[in-house]
């Protein structure tokens, strides 16, 4: 979906502070970065038009979308607990760590069946991702996936 040039995202930094993770994690991060700011759908609700830059931290163990304007005016802050997250982000590290394991060593059919069950599992943290920001900001399920990919990287992170 080719989202509107004025509701997107135009950068997206994530909180630096809490540090550096493994490669194959920072290597998703760098994808997820890179693919959310190639297309992305992404309106905070009651704002008349990006693009706009996203901040995403953790705080106090609560997920922190700020949203400003490309011209670097706040348009929202947005805090959301991570509860609703914490099994679907443990269910996937668990899973992405067999995928990285199995990209190394198995066969074809094996790697498959892992990646989709990572796949389900990525989409219903999507899903939620959604569905907590629904009424605050409307994203397309494909921003969502590639949000969600970066929520997991600030947690395993943190």
């Amino acid at each position: 979906m080719k989202a509107d040039r004025n509701l997107r995202l135009c950068d997206v930094v994530l909180d630096e502070t809490i540090g550096r993770s493994t490669p194959d994690v920072e290597h998703e991060r760098a994808v997820a970065i890179f693919d959310l700011l190639e297309e992305n759908l992404f309106e905070p609700v009651g704002h008349p038009g990006g693009p706009y830059r996203l901040n995403l931290s953790l705080v106090d163990a609560k997920l922190v979308f700020r949203i400003s304007t490309d011209g670097g005016t706040e348009v929202a802050t947005h805090i959301l607990s991570l509860t609703p997250f914490r099994r679907i982000v443990k269910d996937y590290f668990m899973i992405c760590e067999s995928y990285y394991q199995a990209i190394r060593s198995a066969t074809p059919s094996q790697i498959e069946a892992i990646d989709m069950g990572r796949r389900g599992i990525h989409n219903e943290g999507s899903q939620t991702l959604m569905d907590r920001l629904s009424g605050k900001i409307r994203l397309d399920f494909d921003t969502a996936r590639r949000l969600f990919t970066l929520v997991c990287v600030l947690y395993w992170r943190g």
